[in-house]
């Protein structure tokens, strides 16, 4: 192996680290990112074998998170003439990812939030004493906020990608 390979792949090594530990902030585990981030930075596709050799993950491991990420949209199975594997490759629309991992996490995340402060806003509707209107207060304020927040990450991820760099100059300039 030449310098320079070894250079690229002690990068990408640093780089599969990082993001397995960047995913874990998205509510993914890390080695779901480290598998999305193998796919994200190889030229070409990838099998199982090969994913489980690079990180050195066990088959069902590798099967369940590449299954999983296919799921979200994050990366696609290939289908290699002459092969009976199943190769996968990535999203590598740096947009494209950030909007499918916004969308994954609005389903997972925000709209199970959502519906219990809903859940919670009426339940204390009504309610008499000081304790029961703070608390009614203060989730109808969480759920306006939340629910706000869920609109314009919804319509900064239905932009394209160069409108929302315009627009997001204009509001941080």
């Amino acid at each position: 192996m030449s310098a320079a390979e070894d250079k690229l792949n002690q990068a990408r090594d640093e780089f599969i680290a990082q993001w397995g530990a960047l995913g874990t902030q998205w509510g993914i585990n890390r080695t779901m990112a480290q598998i999305h981030a193998l796919l994200m930075t190889s030229s070409g596709s990838l099998c199982t074998d090969d994913v489980m050799g690079r990180l050195s993950v066990s088959r069902g491991n590798a099967h369940a998170n590449l299954k999983e990420l296919v799921n979200w949209g994050l990366i696609r199975m290939i289908v290699v003439k002459g092969d009976r594997r199943d190769f996968y490759e990535a999203e590598k629309d740096v947009w494209q990812i950030f909007t499918i991992i916004a969308r994954e996490r609005k389903r997972r995340e925000i709209e199970p939030a959502l519906a219990l402060l809903n859940k919670c806003a009426e339940d204390t509707k009504g309610m008499k004493g000081e304790d029961a209107k703070a608390f009614h207060n203060q989730v109808k304020e969480l759920e306006e906020f939340v629910g706000f927040a869920s609109k314009m990450s919804d319509r900064v991820s239905s932009m394209k990608h160069g409108l929302a760099i315009q627009l997001a100059t204009k509001i941080l300039g």
